[in-house]
């Protein structure tokens, strides 16, 4: 291996896991198809946290580390859950903690209150009366917050985002295999109304065979990249200014992976990814930079990442993803979603979401109407209109709230485990080393051990007894 390659690899934190031992352009993968080694692939499942059943909290105790846009929005819209009791909000910004303080004063719950310093999350996880910690912080502190919080006996709910690393992804699933506590991913996407339609008519069959998925993050907000108010010291745009890749794949690949069972049935295999240049945001930088030289001179040759990002994913049973990125281009708004069987099609973006069972044109309005009547999800009937009302991107985050609480409530296996959040998150970094080697492939990481060819995939199921209820 030559000094510029171990470099980067050492850099993109892809060598420290051993990755840089795997195949890469070039190689092929041993005659089983094992996934590439990392950090603590090499050893034993610790425990298998696919279809875990924690043991059951009644009131989930929640302390919220993180109040900013999401994180903030998160402590209203889970206040309108039964059970549970919100017991620490934390902020670096003492002005955000009793902002979400105030949120709640109505109501009663008294939580401790962290604003301290940057460490005070950890005086937080190590509460006795906190079960959960609710992360919606900048992302480079999701896995050390989780990771502490985990090591110290505490489920962690993460909001969605980009891992640094390959070894973080793989710190998560040893934290949480180790301490038999949850690592829920908060893909609010995979709660939005079509996405659960169609992944129960997946699930019945209706697309017959799947083979081919397409998910995508295009969402135009570079002028908010450079607001110094929209998000704490500018970490999103210090994150568009890392390398090219897909910073932000999870919102089109997690509904996709459930739809083809990925961990529960199939698995990731290899991925190539290629990126564009960027168009866009040195110009806004410029134009920032003579309005605050102060604040933008660091950006000023930070070779910001390619305004289009396509990566495509082949799995180990044969079939294929395609994934894209951009938040930086004027198009309109669309996460793709994109489901290709044997039988059928589903196509999201432009909406509304369209059905259609041959290759003749979609579903007319009625048939479109018949196929909701049928396929739609429990959770979705009983829940639905009051997740719009309580709101979070058309209800769809309430939903995944709800579902979360209602797990742990119940001892039920989560959706969204610490396998899918490594794996979906894994695809940044994989996507970035792609893209800066002339689109090599590169290998997905089994963080599963092996135990995807064993796992079930998880049932949306609300028929119990302990029904956790909503508040008007």
């Amino acid at each position: 291996m030559n000094n510029n390659r171990r470099s980067f690899l050492k850099m993109a934190g892809l060598l420290s896991t051993g990755m840089a031992s795997g195949p890469l352009h070039g190689f092929s993968k041993n005659s089983d198809h094992n996934a590439v080694s990392g950090a603590g692939t090499n050893d034993a499942q610790l425990f298998n946290m696919c279809g875990y059943r924690a043991p059951k909290i009644d009131t989930v105790r929640i302390g919220f580390a993180g109040l900013g846009n999401r994180g903030s929005a998160a402590v209203k819209r889970i206040s309108h859950i039964d059970g549970i009791s919100i017991n620490g909000l934390c902020d670096i910004r003492p002005e955000r903690v009793q902002q979400s303080q105030a949120a709640i004063k109505s109501l009663p719950y008294k939580p401790a209150l962290y604003s301290a310093s940057g460490d005070d999350y950890k005086k937080m996880c190590e509460r006795e009366d906190i079960d959960v910690v609710y992360i919606a912080t900048p992302w480079n502190l999701h896995v050390p917050i989780a990771v502490y919080a985990m090591n110290h006996g505490k489920h962690v709910c993460i909001e969605v985002g980009n891992a640094e690393s390959i070894e973080e992804c793989w710190q998560l699933v040893n934290a949480s295999e180790k301490n038999k506590k949850h690592c829920i991913f908060l893909e609010n996407c995979c709660y939005d109304f079509f996405e659960l339609l169609t992944l129960n008519m997946a699930r019945q069959g209706y697309f017959g065979d799947i083979v081919h998925c397409e998910g995508a993050y295009i969402h135009t907000i570079e002028e908010s990249l450079f607001d110094v108010n929209a998000r704490y010291n500018l970490w999103r745009l210090r994150e568009n200014a890392k390398g090219s890749g897909n910073l932000y794949p999870t919102h089109g690949l997690g509904p996709i992976c459930q739809v083809m069972n990925i961990n529960r049935g199939d698995q990731l295999d290899y991925l190539v990814s290629v990126s564009g240049n960027d168009f866009t945001l040195h110009h806004l930088e410029e134009e920032a930079y003579k309005k605050d030289p102060a604040t933008f001179k660091p950006f000023l040759n930070a070779g910001f990442r390619g305004n289009m990002n396509t990566s495509v994913i082949k799995t180990m049973k044969g079939k294929t993803i395609m994934l894209q990125h951009d938040v930086s281009s004027p198009r309109v708004y669309s996460r793709i979603h994109l489901i290709s069987g044997t039988k059928g099609s589903a196509l999201k973006y432009p909406l509304p979401g369209k059905i259609a069972n041959s290759h003749e044109g979609w579903l007319s309005e009625d048939d479109m109407k018949k196929l909701e009547d049928t396929y739609t999800l429990p959770i979705v009937k009983r829940l639905g209109e009051m997740a719009k009302q309580v709101g979070g991107h058309g209800g769809m985050d309430f939903l995944m709230d709800w579902r979360w609480i209602d797990c742990l409530r119940n001892g039920l296996p989560v959706d969204n485990d610490v396998y899918d959040a490594a794996l979906w998150t894994s695809i940044g970094p994989l996507s970035k080393w792609s893209a800066a080697h002339r689109s090599a492939s590169i290998d997905v990481p089994d963080f599963t051990r092996g135990a995807w060819k064993k796992n079930k995939p998880v049932e949306l199921s609300i028929d119990h007894e302990n029904l956790t209820g909503v508040k008007a």
